[in-house]
């Protein structure tokens, strides 16, 4: 992995996501309240700013302008949509927004998932969800946006005909990363709370899990075969491998202090790890769970994705750089 370009600029970046057709979505928090996207030659495409009238997408009780704290993106399998998820809503009647230690309460607000079109690069759609929502994971049929909320313990499931969520499902303390196989029949979701992967199914909704995966599983990733999950657990520094369909860990490696999120390559042999605590991305050969390669970034690495016509791996660091690798 080689540095090859750093974007500054007003940024405070919680993710970064690729379109899948050459546009990167940075989330920026409430410290920024802006979403910036950016082409493959690093150029800043747009600011989108997470401002929203909330009435005149149907929430009628909420009047006049609101602001959002862009966590994290997923885009459409046409790479049509990015769904970017808030942590909370700003403005009138959203007084008790929740944190990162929190359970389920009726007080808490309900936050919100915004739909922008990737051609205007307008937020047109906006989702009620749980409280503090994390992850997103769109299904490879386009039929369901999935949701992590923190603080509701449970996943919301949206039907992206009707933008509008239809269920939400009980998993428990802190369900974070998400994954969903070729066929979006299942889904896995890290239960950052404990030491297991929900395994949802998304034609009946029951839930069955994978247990003693590991302390504190925060990311997933899937390989292209979909045989094996990857998990980054925060609370080892390590990076685990499960066999699917049995759930079985049948590798581990120290990645470094504090994994954050991951990307996989489109190939499935790699993984690209950021390392909260140190500072660093970890890259690991997938067949042998072996660290070929640890490079130093800017502080507080937290997000990650990969452009596989470009080979390059844009490392989101929060404390307010995008640096683009090649490799």
């Amino acid at each position: 992995m080689k540095l090859e370009k750093t974007i500054a600029g007003g940024i405070s970046p919680k993710s970064v996501v690729h379109s899948g057709q050459g546009l990167f979505f940075a989330q920026n928090m409430m410290y920024s309240h802006t979403i910036t996207v950016y082409n493959r030659e690093h150029k800043l495409v747009k600011k989108i700013p997470d401002n929203v009238d909330l009435a005149k997408f149907g929430y009628l009780k909420y009047k006049g302008n609101y602001r959002g704290a862009p966590v994290e993106a997923s885009f459409s399998h046409d790479g049509k949509y990015a769904w970017v998820s808030n942590y909370q809503m700003y403005g009138r009647g959203f007084s008790n927004p929740g944190n990162d230690r929190c359970s389920p309460s009726p007080r808490l607000d309900q936050s919100f998932l915004y739909r922008i079109n990737t051609k205007t690069l307008q937020i047109e759609k906006v989702i009620q969800v749980g409280s503090v929502p994390k992850f997103v994971a769109t299904t490879p049929d386009n039929r369901l946006v999935l949701v992590s909320n923190w603080c509701s313990w449970d996943l919301s499931l949206v039907d992206t005909n009707k933008n509008k969520e239809f269920k939400r499902i009980k998993l428990g303390a802190y369900p974070r990363g998400i994954v969903v196989d070729a066929n979006s029949q299942k889904a896995y979701v890290a239960i950052m709370g404990s030491s297991d992967i929900a395994q949802v199914d998304l034609k009946n909704y029951s839930v069955k899990w994978l247990r003693n995966i590991g302390r504190a599983p925060r990311h997933l990733n899937i390989d292209p075969a979909g045989k094996f999950i990857y998990a980054t657990l925060n609370n080892e520094g390590k990076i685990a491998k499960i066999a699917l369909p049995q759930g079985k860990v049948v590798g581990k490696v120290y990645s470094g202090s504090a994994p954050r999120s991951m990307i996989i390559s489109d190939d499935g042999q790699v993984l690209y790890v950021v390392n909260y605590n140190e500072s660093s991305v970890s890259k690991i050969r997938t067949s042998d769970m072996k660290v070929l390669q640890k490079v130093r970034v800017a502080p507080n690495p937290i997000g990650i994705t990969y452009d596989p016509q470009k080979r390059e791996v844009w490392v989101a660091c929060y404390s307010g750089q995008i640096m683009v690798f090649q490799d």
